[in-house]
């Protein structure tokens, strides 16, 4: 089976996940804005990984708009982001990026990312003092934060990377099981 690892990475952990599965599995491996339709087609399994960017799978427009073009094809996304990895956090994921159609031919995985407020475009940057500003805002009127706004005011100031090899477990296995 032919398989393709393709992503679209701004911090680089996506990368990171996207250049161990393909080592793992001896696929091709190329950014997600060097790839067409047209090369899609050449391979049987192709995986997609992409950076959360709110509840939004940075990219994989690439994946839904050749959705029906695809069929017959092996199709596994995967997500980074900085939150733990949890049910909850995958089923919101899921459904907030795939319809139930997609649901049902996708395989979507999550894998917990990193944080390096330094590496982030001005944008960023911007869009995150804003939503620690509302935190901190939020801890000082004494109201309980969530464990994500906890762990987001935790790691703000210091680069964090959870990337663990290991993780991909599950995603490679889904990769090699046979049609």
């Amino acid at each position: 089976m032919k398989t393709i690892v393709i992503y679209k990475s701004k911090t680089g952990y996506t990368k990171q996940y996207a250049q161990w599965i393909a080592e793992e599995l001896s696929a091709d491996i190329l950014p997600a804005d060097k790839v067409s339709f047209q090369k899609l087609a050449e391979y049987d399994c192709i995986i997609f990984g992409g950076r959360l960017y709110a509840v939004g799978i940075d990219g994989l427009s690439l994946i839904k708009k050749n959705f029906e073009k695809l069929r017959g094809k092996r199709l596994i996304v995967f997500a980074v982001g900085a939150s733990p990895v949890s049910e909850t956090t995958q089923s919101t994921i899921r459904d907030a990026n795939l319809s139930a159609q997609q649901q049902s031919a996708i395989k979507l995985f999550y894998f917990r990312g990193g944080f390096d407020y330094a590496a982030l475009p001005f944008f960023d940057k911007t869009l995150m003092t804003l939503m620690k500003k509302m935190i901190l805002s939020k801890q000082r009127k004494g109201k309980e934060l969530s464990s994500d706004e906890a762990g987001m005011l935790e790691l703000y100031d210091k680069a964090t990377d959870f990337t663990k090899k290991e993780d991909l477990h599950d995603l490679i296995q889904a990769a090699l099981i046979p049609f």
